[in-house]
């Protein structure tokens, strides 16, 4: 039996922990907030509740897997239902287009009704090209710990497969091939930031995501999506995990191999191993400060950080007819969305905040999260580049935050959802409150972005190169959103094994 303290309780941290403790090892968990979750988070208010992070389960294999692999099903903890509409999005031309939970063809059939036939073979055609891509990355890429130059060698055998995956293209370039509606191109678009990144220099291998959303189907849980770490935090728990909170850690201790996390309280917690659950750069900046951290630090600032969040919670009187679960609103120039938040092309410089942003509305229709029926929750964000005070954006600045929330009001209102007259309060969180809160650098949702052909071989690996120390989580491998950081946290037990 090894004595195991997992930093963080985030999805990644809690996943990892209950694995741990179903294979026999001795499991803390060590959470410097009040509470477990993450960014998987719930915001309660005057009757109203808010999901405060993802708002949408895709690919529930990864988790049905964690709670078979460590007790009884995840249908006898939580019931996922099906959304249907996935999601309804506004372009700018005018197209109204409802995504359908309908699986591949039923897509390709939405697309056809909303474009024309010609637009309804290209999706086909691009899911048939993004199902292959999925096919060959899935094991290697992720569901296995990456090994660098070994794991490019066995796509290299067969030249085939590297054509597939043509990690010289873009997603934007991959698009491109495929679709000539300028809406499909935009829908397409949006999943790259879904990863923290911008799609003109994302990977074309990035085309499984919108695979993943619509082959295996689009999925939410009745009270909130916070209630997945709550069930995983009480899966844990029946494994013997002890878990602790308001324990922020100071330093893991490695001389050279782990010897255990020392808290800020001066408290020492002993350790075989040490799993990681925070964002990589705050483990290599601030809990290993020393040489041990050194080429974990180099390889960092090889990577481009990953976008952030605007995000506000709205109380609002009334029902809104017709409202769909998640709603997207379009800009009309979205390239320029990409330069503001990175600082590049036409915006290059410092990051600043869009002043067009595309909007993304979670208003689920859920009598759990409103105080009675003539109320509604909504989950309002908007990208937004990381707070970076020095060299790029300060989200702290006097008056900006509550300036910004009424332009995106302005803009939810131009593109006809004007809520502003049924408003009763808002609560806004910035990329800055992000990093205060879950000491994520900056606010950079996602740790590292896919920016780059070599993006995922920058992200850092889930065995650290300090003995006994194992990374899980968004940012790391093999990236962010529930189903990776799921699988991040299986393959960390698999490296880890049997007590």
């Amino acid at each position: 039996m090894a004595k195991v303290v997992v930093i963080g309780a985030g999805l990644g941290g809690l996943s990892a922990a209950a694995r741990l403790g179903a294979l026999g090892h001795q499991v803390t968990v060590v959470e410097q907030a009040a509470q477990v979750g993450g960014k998987l988070g719930l915001l309660r208010r005057e009757g109203f509740a808010f999901d405060t992070g993802p708002s949408l389960v895709t690919l529930p294999a990864v988790y049905r897997d964690l709670f078979l692999k460590t007790g009884r099903p995840l249908d006898d903890e939580l019931e996922l239902v099906p959304l249907d509409p996935t999601c309804h999005y506004r372009f700018p031309g005018g197209l109204e287009f409802d995504l359908p939970n309908t699986g591949p063809a039923g897509v390709s059939r939405a697309w056809a009704a909303a474009l024309g036939e010609k637009a309804g073979r290209d999706w086909s055609a691009f899911h048939q090209r993004s199902a292959r891509i999925w096919d060959l990355t899935r094991d290697p890429f992720l569901e296995s710990p990456l090994e660098g130059v070994r794991t490019l060698l066995g796509l290299a055998r067969n030249p085939a497969d590297v054509r597939t995956v043509a990690p010289w293209l873009s997603l934007r370039d991959l698009g491109r091939k495929y679709l000539q509606a300028p809406e499909q191109r935009m829908f397409l678009d949006r999943y790259a930031t879904y990863t923290g990144s911008d799609p003109r220099r994302a990977p074309a291998a990035l085309a499984t995501i919108p695979f993943v959303e619509h082959a295996f189907g689009a999925w939410y849980i009745p009270g909130g999506l916070w209630r997945l770490g709550a069930a995983i935090t009480d899966r844990a728990v029946s494994r013997g995990v002890k878990i602790r909170t308001s324990a922020p850690v100071s330093r893991v201790l490695a001389a050279p191999k782990v010897e255990g996390v020392q808290l800020e309280s001066g408290e020492t917690l002993p350790a075989d191993v040490v799993v990681s659950g925070v964002e990589a750069a705050h483990l290599y900046r601030d809990l290993l400060p020393g040489s041990e951290g050194d080429r974990g630090r180099r390889a960092l600032a090889k990577a481009s950080p990953s976008l952030s969040g605007f995000v506000m919670l709205l109380a609002l009187r009334g029902r809104t007819p017709g409202l769909r679960h998640h709603t997207v609103l379009f800009p009309s120039d979205y390239d320029a969305e990409f330069d503001h938040v990175f600082g590049t092309g036409r915006q290059s410089g410092r990051p600043s905040p869009v002043p067009d942003p595309t909007v993304y509305i979670s208003a689920p229709d859920d009598p759990e999260l409103r105080p009675d029926d003539d109320h509604e929750a909504w989950f309002v964000l908007v990208n937004a580049p990381r707070h970076d005070p020095g060299s790029g954006m300060d989200w702290d600045q006097p008056g900006l935050a509550a300036s910004y929330a009424e332009k995106i009001l302005d803009v939810m209102a131009r593109r006809g959802l004007d809520v502003r007259e049924r408003l009763l309060w808002k609560e806004i969180r910035t990329p800055a409150d992000l990093e205060r809160n879950t000491r994520s650098t900056g606010g950079a949702i996602y740790g590292s972005s896919s920016n780059g052909a070599r993006s995922a071989f920058l992200r850092p690996a889930n065995r650290s190169p300090v003995p006994g120390l194992f990374l899980v989580g968004g940012s790391s491998h093999p990236g962010g959103g529930l189903p990776l950081v799921g699988l991040s946290a299986a393959i960390v037990a698999d490296l880890i094994g049997k007590a």
